[in-house]
């Protein structure tokens, strides 16, 4: 047998099977297929519609009330296939009920009489022998309480989860005053940090600089412990270390009595700094202004709850917005390290929630080309709910100032862990910019953005950001336990982002193990202050 195709595909001659050999090509159009590829072709095509056939028949035989697997299979199968619509078997009184809109006063019978399961809701059902309508309004009532009562506790869950993040552990505030105390009445406690002879490293170029700004004493020396233990070079590791005026004296007294073998650690308060005033600062007038914002237009965490038309994932960005991180001077003070240090020429800075697993020496290696900021990009890795945000998660593309200006599909990248080029930034007006974007903020009655210092930042840093290897940036382990502790261990810097701060104890179990272990629990500071590992 042979088989002779037209050229518009209209006809199929079955031609004799001798000198089919000879019959190796056709012309459909201006391509040449070959007669094996068009003989499966057709055999496999007609063999789909018999299929369909003997499955739509059956289907029929079934009468579609009691279908069989096959009969089943051909209903759903066929008209797929043939190109036909499924037509509905849901009443479209179901539908109608279930659009219309219910108030909770109209929930049937009300709370009480409502079905809590779906065990109870099936044998309702079944027992009362209820039509279509009355299935469909009991089943209506039954989902819309529980998704109030789903609703409340999850705004509740993140009311409490804003409170715990924000106190501060009583272990903690024990830890700044026995240590305030020890300032006072102990001489080793208020050495020069550094050493006089030491003070020329401090803006030696040939040095690795780190600048951490807390006032969080215990995370400071977390990060400083896991920073200088991890390090191969630790003679060479600088750590410049910024903390307001009350907590100067305590964290200085800390490293006082626990120096950190050969690596030279600096204390200095904000009040140290001479050009750190009002008049020179706008960051310091932006946020008072904001205080004053946040009090009249938000009303608190009490307002904020109350809201019942708002999803509970907005309540808990607003409740986050609180927090008072991210008002905080601490949390602002990256944007002002040129004049912080006028001498050095590259700095690492680093948040006081994150753990250094490896030597971050080669940092200094990193060839920046010309960009002031090296980080992670956040919306490419394995884990998608970390590793997924782009300028739409943080500015709102809703107000034209934002949209106008920027990509809200443009990638995001993290702030914890950067390499700042200190001589490419003077060269720029990221300061200005970052600034400008606060007051136009504030102008806007924070429409701009809701969260801390890294939306500023995304647009002051705009261009001038220098991709680096993940490896050197883990973040998500402070608000999701997804984290699995082996991919945790490999990374070269960890980051408790979030709210679940490994100090406290709404942190992951699992994963605080990974800060604990730099923290000597036997230090007799510590332990008076009952700071324990869980």
């Amino acid at each position: 047998m042979q088989l002779h195709i037209s050229p518009s595909l209209r006809h199929v001659t079955v031609l004799p099977a001798k000198g089919v050999k000879e019959f190796i090509k056709v012309k459909v159009g201006f391509r040449r297929v070959s007669y094996r590829m068009v003989f499966y072709s057709l055999l496999f095509f007609t063999f789909l519609l018999r299929f369909v056939f003997v499955l739509t028949v059956v289907d029929t035989i079934d009468e579609g009330s009691k279908c069989s697997t096959i009969g089943c299979l051909g209903k759903r199968l066929g008209p797929r296939i043939l190109g036909r619509k499924l037509e509905s078997t849901v009443p479209e009184v179901i539908y109608q009920v279930l659009e219309e809109p219910l108030s909770p006063d109209e929930i049937q019978g009300g709370p009480d009489q409502v079905p809590q399961s779906l065990e109870e809701f099936v044998a309702e059902m079944k027992n009362g022998r209820s039509d279509a309508k009355a299935f469909a309004v009991k089943l209506k009532s039954m989902i819309t309480l529980l998704e109030q009562r789903t609703r409340t506790a999850k705004i509740q869950e993140y009311l409490y989860r804003h409170v715990a993040s924000s106190s501060i552990p009583k272990q903690l505030h024990c830890l700044a005053l026995r240590l305030a105390n020890e300032h006072s009445t102990n001489a080793n406690a208020r050495l020069q940090l550094p050493l006089p002879e030491l003070v020329p490293s401090l803006v030696d170029n040939s040095f690795f600089h780190f600048v951490l700004a807390s006032d969080n004493i215990l995370a400071t020396s977390v990060v400083a412990s896991s920073l200088v233990r991890n390090s191969l070079h630790p003679e060479k590791v600088v750590l410049h270390i910024i903390t307001d005026r009350k907590t100067y004296s305590p964290m200085q007294a800390w490293f006082s009595l626990h120096p950190l073998e050969t690596a030279i650690i600096e204390v200095k308060g904000l009040h140290h700094f001479d050009w750190f005033t009002k008049g020179k600062v706008p960051v310091l007038e932006a946020m008072e202004k904001d205080q004053r914002v946040r009090s009249q237009f938000r009303g608190g965490s009490s307002a904020i709850v109350a809201n019942n038309t708002e999803k509970p994932y907005i309540i808990a960005a607003k409740l986050q917005a609180l927090s008072p991180k991210y008002n905080s001077l601490m949390n602002h003070i990256r944007i002002h390290l040129p004049e912080l240090f006028p001498t050095l020429h590259k700095v690492v800075f680093l948040d006081d929630d994150i753990v250094i697993q490896t030597d971050l020496s080669p940092l200094w290696d990193i060839e920046m080309d010309g960009k002031v900021n090296g980080a992670v990009e956040t919306c490419r890795g394995d884990d998608k709910f970390v590793m997924s945000k782009r300028l739409k998660s943080y500015l709102n593309f809703s107000h034209p100032l934002i949209s106008k200006n920027f990509d809200p599909n443009e990638c995001a990248w993290a702030y914890g862990m950067n390499i700042f080029d200190l001589e490419a930034w003077r060269k720029t007006n990221i300061s200005h910019t970052y600034h400008y974007w606060l007051e136009e903020n504030l102008k806007s009655d924070l429409s701009l953005w809701q969260l801390g210092t890294l939306p500023p930042g995304l647009i002051a840093f705009h261009g001038h950001v220098h991709i680096i290897d993940p490896f050197w940036h883990m973040l998500g382990l402070g608000y999701q336990d997804n984290t699995s502790i082996t991919d945790a261990e490999t990374a070269g810097v960890i980051h408790f982002n979030g709210r679940a701060k490994p100090w406290l104890d709404i942190a992951f179990p699992q994963l605080q193990t990974l800060w604990t272990k730099y923290v000597n629990f036997s230090d007799k500071f510590i332990k008076s202050c009952h700071i324990r590992a869980t």
